[in-house]
């Protein structure tokens, strides 16, 4: 049975990385590549040589080649936690935008970045253009961390870096995607490939593509926040309670406390309740005891009854 399940946990697992790396794929492949606003890491660096060289090498492609020596230098340094999952994640992701992009022998009458609503963003809305594609980027990328995938690129850098260096993967992967990011704007400042707008301008956009995209990585792995918990501090604690626990049907604890200004033993109430929620319970303990001390703190996740678990 656990085989199984755990097979069923591994399809999955694949399933979902696929649908990230689509997503991200799209992201980069439609959304970015002829704005000319770079994401960090791989798919940065092989945009830059991509505008350098002329687009003589699909970009799908050239993420692939890429990161297949980063995939083996990290496999030697770091071991096998750089596995099957990472080459099928940026494999994929490499495909998908060279497949959406219409770079695939055979398959050129697809060219999504080439559709009226694409050639129209470009023109008359460039910041919802890069703020879609830092929204894909961003979810795709999450989706794939998620599922414990990985797309290579900076994260086995940046690993490495923490092994040899002691340096915060964090740290590594802003420092290298702040350099990718520079590059291409000189890139494209040099081969007169900016346009309407200024090789700053688009260095400019690229920085705050990677400021989006990064918190919804965040956001899909961590969750956006769902639940409070509520502490309460009252010497009116059970009539508090039982009014939680009637007018909102919800759960409450009582922990014993001591208040050290006073010196004085309470009951200390700690419930959690839906954002919806959290107005209805601040207003129904006012009312009970306008003196209630209450602290409301953010939750990510709420495993029980009454509550939905996170994917």
């Amino acid at each position: 049975m656990n085989k199984i399940l755990i097979r069923q946990n591994a399809i999955i697992d694949y399933i979902a990385i696929t649908f990230g790396a689509a997503i991200m794929a799209i992201g980069i492949g439609i959304f970015l590549v002829d704005a000319k606003v770079v994401p960090g890491g791989v798919s940065g660096l092989s945009m830059a040589f991509y505008y350098l060289t002329g687009g003589v090498v699909p970009i799908g492609l050239m993420i692939w080649v890429f990161n297949v020596p980063l995939y083996i230098w990290g496999v030697k340094e770091l071991g096998k936690q750089f596995g099957i999952r990472t080459f099928f994640g940026f494999t994929l992701n490499s495909f998908f935008i060279d497949f959406f992009r219409g770079d695939i022998p055979g398959l050129s009458f697809i060219r999504l970045q080439d559709t009226a609503t694409m050639v129209n963003l470009r023109q008359t809305d460039f910041l919802f253009l890069v703020l879609i594609g830092a929204a894909l980027l961003g979810i795709g990328l999450g989706i794939v961390f998620k599922f414990r995938g990985s797309t290579a690129g900076t994260d086995i850098v940046a690993a490495i870096m923490q092994k040899k260096f002691g340096m915060k993967p964090g740290t590594a992967i802003m420092i290298i995607d702040f350099f990718v990011i520079c590059t291409a704007g000189l890139i494209i400042e040099f081969k007169d490939l900016a346009g309407e707008r200024s090789a700053m301008t688009l260095t400019l956009y690229a920085l705050f593509l990677l400021f989006v995209s990064s918190r919804l990585i965040d956001a899909i792995i961590d969750g956006f926040d769902y639940a409070r918990t509520a502490y309460i501090i009252s010497n009116k604690h059970q009539e508090i309670a039982e009014a939680i626990m009637d007018e909102l049907s919800r759960g409450a604890t009582a922990i014993k406390g001591r208040g050290l200004y006073q010196n004085i033993e309470r009951e200390i109430i700690v419930a959690v309740v839906t954002l919806k929620e959290l107005g209805k319970l601040i207003s129904l303990v006012k009312n009970i005891d306008p003196k209630a001390f209450v602290t409301v703190h953010n939750v990510h996740e709420v495993l029980g009854e009454g509550f939905r678990s996170r994917i």
